[in-house]
């Protein structure tokens, strides 16, 4: 996620967002961390914490409950070091019945001189959806997939 470097373009910050995109749809925190700073300041819903060890963490026990992940993020805006994103992911809660959620949310990124990404702040809220409602199904690409105004 270091490849672009501030101060960002519009099409490096669309590029950022889909290699961010990329990375987490591995659910290997392992892989993900390394387009964070060592040092990085994390807001995630309610929780607060900072560096690698503890982004490890977070992502371990989010993957432990958060079954048939698949995430897409767009661009919602940039400026210089700055990134928002919309997202939307969708997964089966392993601690609700296994039940099929979406979450929709947004995160405001900001990247050091690198291009590490060195604060990283995430509103989101969950929807129970139903196996009829996903959108993100096996063997659909999250990026194709038509997602109305009305969820933007």
């Amino acid at each position: 996620m270091s490849q672009h470097r501030p101060p960002f373009t519009l099409e490096t910050a669309q590029e950022k967002v889909k290699a961010a995109q990329a990375a987490w749809n591995t659910q290997n925190p392992e892989i993900i961390k390394n387009g964070y700073t060592v040092d990085c300041i994390w807001r995630n819903r309610d929780r607060f914490f900072s560096g690698h060890p503890d982004i490890v963490a977070f992502l371990t026990a989010k993957w432990a409950r958060e079954h048939n992940y698949r995430l897409r993020k767009e661009l919602f805006a940039f400026r210089e070091n700055k990134i928002a994103v919309q997202f939307w992911y969708e997964y089966q809660d392993g601690q609700d019945e296994m039940k099929w959620k979406r979450c929709y949310g947004l995160e405001d990124w900001t990247f050091n001189e690198q291009g590490k990404m060195r604060k990283r702040m995430m509103s989101g809220n969950d929807v129970v959806i139903g196996e009829e409602g996903r959108w993100f199904r096996d063997g659909v690409d999250v990026d194709e997939v038509e997602i109305g105004e009305k969820h933007w």
